[in-house]
């Protein structure tokens, strides 16, 4: 939980110290690696605000309260099979400040500009970290959101711009995180998402070949139904996201299990699933898919 007095500190150093945030980037303590000792990796999202996707479960402001998003973070990353954080500048900031990110992996989210709900929602706009400023400021790489709609010109000029943050960020050795999307309207014009084998694997692939070179692209996938032909469409290291919760976490949970356990998931990057849990305790959460990241982790290497 943050005090109080926590809270109070955290205000008052925005209000006043705004240099407190380059002090903070600075003194932060890196780990060595992005992949922990049993080579995974298990982060926490929060980069949903950004793009005004403010909405779990029914209650359309739950990720708009800052201080209950950063007391769950806090919970989240307190536990030691968390590696770290995917956020936008103003998070990862406020959780700097917080002194929540030392030895921690941080990646910082790009693209934000394609807001929920919008009407050029798949032209998704660089407005948050660029490759420069993720290399000055010590993270450890930046995330890319590519939704692939056949049917709507957005897509282009997203492409576009994903393939240059590819390039720029593989110049200053920084993981480029794309999360490719397949998407299509349906009759109401209301965005749906493919799970279809074939959606897919045809996602991954343009993945895989965007910039100059996959050297170090990792991509950001949803667990597929079928991951065999999915995630055997690349040689890429693959996270699997953990989406839009259900009202039934051990549904998600076994949802993910299967593709854990392909050779190139390397782990799980989760979000309003473990942060805003129905039951509400983000411990229990976080707690139950380390131990299913664990679990297959070990399993595909005894296999």
């Amino acid at each position: 939980m943050i005090t109080d007095a926590q809270w109070a500190e955290l205000l008052h150093t925005r209000a006043t110290d705004p240099a407190a945030v380059a002090r903070a980037y600075a003194e932060r303590r890196r780990r060595p690696g992005l992949l922990s000792e049993r080579g995974t990796l298990f982060l926490v999202a929060a980069d949903h605000p950004a793009r005004g996707a403010l909405g779990v479960a029914g209650d359309p402001l739950a990720m708009a309260d800052r201080r209950s998003l950063l007391e769950r973070l806090l919970v989240a990353l307190d536990n030691p099979e968390v590696d770290g954080v995917l956020a936008t500048p103003d998070v990862v900031e406020e959780l700097l400040l917080l002194g929540a990110l030392h030895d921690k992996v941080v990646i910082g989210s790009m693209n934000r500009g394609g807001l929920a709900g919008a009407s050029w929602e798949i032209d998704d706009r660089f407005t948050a970290y660029d490759a420069r400023t993720l290399a000055e400021r010590g993270l450890d790489g930046g995330k890319m959101l590519l939704r692939l709609v056949d049917d709507d010109p957005g897509t282009v000029p997203t492409l576009q711009a994903c393939a240059r943050a590819v390039s720029e960020l593989a110049e200053r050795g920084l993981m480029a995180m794309v999360e490719p999307l397949p998407y299509r309207r349906d009759e109401s014009g209301r965005l749906v998402l493919q799970k279809g084998a074939a959606a897919l694997a045809r996602a991954v692939t343009v993945a895989g070949g965007l910039g100059t070179t996959s050297a170090y692209t990792w991509l950001k996938l949803p667990a597929p139904d079928e991951p065999g032909p999915v995630l055997g469409a690349t040689t890429l290291p693959v996270v699997v996201l953990g989406g839009v919760p259900s009202a039934d976490p051990a549904a998600d949970l076994a949802s993910w299990g299967a593709a854990l356990r392909h050779p190139t998931v390397r782990g799980l990057v989760v979000g309003r699933a473990l942060l805003y849990p129905p039951h509400g305790d983000v411990a229990a959460a976080v707690a139950a898919a380390a131990d299913l990241l664990r679990t297959a982790r070990t399993a595909e290497v005894t296999a």
